[in-house]
């Protein structure tokens, strides 16, 4: 606060530390929308082109398609909730980590299909949730 010449003190106009996200939440949030935004390329790609995926013998087999509009909503939910995160919104920590954990078990299931990218996706995913489940502060909004 500052203080003027009547000695009256005056609130200044920089945001409060709470306001804005820092830290842990911060890479959170971004990790969230690096995956999310991953899922989507990976969708759009499954449904525009599901040739270029091939996995012969696999138990968890769909349509190729199937998987890419599944990885596109997850991928457009995971960038929501990375937004929510990163706008410091009360419900941003347990929508990021539900819906980490969803990713998460859907990019485990398409391993065979591409194994790097859905290794590298996986580790975002939990690099994630462990940060928001491990260093989420509540919020008031």
């Amino acid at each position: 606060m500052a203080e003027t010449p009547g000695g009256v003190r005056q609130r200044t106009t920089e945001p409060r530390s709470s306001d804005r996200v820092t830290g842990p939440s911060l890479f959170a949030g971004w990790a969230l929308e690096l995956s999310g935004s991953l899922s989507i390329l990976l969708g759009i790609t499954g449904i525009a082109r599901d040739t270029i995926f091939s996995a012969p013998r696999y138990t968890y087999r769909f349509d190729l398609t199937t998987w890419g509009w599944l990885h596109l909503v997850i991928g457009i939910a995971l960038v929501a909730a990375g937004l929510g995160v990163l706008l410091g919104k009360s419900w941003g920590t347990g929508a990021g980590v539900a819906l980490g954990a969803v990713s998460l078990v859907t990019q485990f299931m398409f391993i065979p299909y591409y194994p790097l990218w859905s290794i590298s996706v996986m580790t975002l995913d939990l690099l994630a949730i462990w940060t928001l489940s491990r260093f989420s502060a509540p919020y008031d909004t």
